[in-house]
C-alpha cells in the first residue's frame, strides 16, 4: 500500500473479511483432516 491509500473503503473491508473467512475455512479443513473426519469437499457454501 502506498501513500494516500485508504484501507477502510468498502472494497478493502470486503477483501479483508474474505481473506479472513478463507483462512478460517482452511483451518477448519486442516483440523477436520487431522481428526480424520469424512469431510465432504463438495459441500461448499
Amino acid at each position: 500500500m502506498g501513500r494516500g491509500d485508504n484501507r477502510h473503503t468498502p472494497k478493502m473491508k470486503r477483501k479483508r473479511s474474505q481473506s479472513k473467512l478463507k483462512a478460517r475455512i482452511k483451518r477448519k479443513i486442516e483440523t477436520a483432516k487431522a481428526a480424520k473426519k469424512p469431510a465432504a469437499p463438495s459441500k461448499k457454501k
